[in-house]
């Protein structure tokens, strides 16, 4: 088996009390990697797989997950999630507790499910993938300040981009157009519950072979408080400033750059987006 470690971020008593509690359940050959980043990973879990490795703990949060999850697809290797990060939303959304002892008994003892993934130009995801006004909160809201300030730290980045502008935005359904207009954000998601803790997917589940879509066309303020507050309270799709459906493939076309983001990570900008769902890609011990 294998362990792919971010070895910045923390759980409990740390990775050497993690690697004490792996092999007390009597493993044989452990492979053991370490990154700096979380996008050195993909190179390791590549190796571990090579090598054989029938189960693979990830310790790290969202953007460590993806990472791993990108290579891991298809492969049937089960993922033990050691959420580790400043944000462990997939962790949390499938009720992995954030404990290392308890992640761990999972890892060995909880049941395999084989839940989906959503796949955007060409890479894995699977929290949800969003481009605009959400994208550039988390870009903006660095590691420092999740960990500092939690979801105030979303908060804070939120509150620095509200006043930005719509873009011109065409989006099709499986095919069909559903949306043209000009928008502040385009969200893609896999579960529910999305960056800092917003509950944006009302009927999200990770193994319905769906993906949820929304798109919002709030600006300011005044209209973004709406829409949260809607959130907090309602069914997100009950904001007059939102639009949600599901898909099996998305194809969205900007009228300018947009960056993007996958699970908390910022990507590129980009003037089109091209998502599907990819059904029981990825399995994972669940408890």
């Amino acid at each position: 088996m294998a362990v792919i470690a971010h070895r910045k971020k923390t759980l409990g008593a740390g990775l050497d009390r993690a690697r004490v509690l792996i092999t007390d359940h009597g493993v044989g050959d452990l492979l053991w990697y370490e990154v700096p980043k979380s996008r050195k990973a993909p190179k390791k879990v590549r190796d571990a797989l090579r090598r054989g490795a029938g189960l693979v703990f990830v310790w790290g949060g969202d953007g460590m997950v993806q990472r791993c999850a990108d290579v891991m697809a298809g492969s049937g290797v089960p993922m033990a999630i050691l959420p580790a990060g400043t944000g462990n939303l997939f962790a949390t959304n499938l009720g992995i507790p954030l404990d290392l002892e308890e992640a761990v008994r999972a890892g060995f003892h909880g049941r395999r499910a084989e839940l989906d993934l959503g796949r955007v130009n060409g890479e894995h995801f699977a929290v949800m993938a969003g481009a605009g006004f959400e994208a550039e909160m988390i870009a903006d809201a660095d590691g420092r300040a999740k960990k500092r300030f939690g979801r105030l730290g979303y908060v804070r980045a939120a509150v620095r981009h509200v006043g930005g502008p719509l873009v011109p935005m065409k989006v099709e359904i499986d095919g069909t157009p559903w949306f043209e207009g000009e928008a502040s954000c385009l969200l893609i998601g896999n579960v529910g519950t999305i960056a800092g803790g917003v509950e944006a997917f009302d009927d999200a589940r990770p193994d319905d072979g769906w993906l949820e879509v929304g798109v919002s066309t709030a600006k300011g303020p005044v209209q973004w408080a709406r829409v949260l507050g809607t959130m907090a309270t309602g069914r997100s799709d009950e904001s007059p400033f939102v639009r949600m459906t599901r898909a099996r493939k998305v194809k969205a076309r900007f009228g300018s750059p947009l960056t993007y983001e996958l699970d908390g990570g910022d990507r590129k900008a980009t003037t089109r987006i091209k998502a599907r769902a990819v059904p029981g890609a990825l399995t994972v011990c669940l408890p």
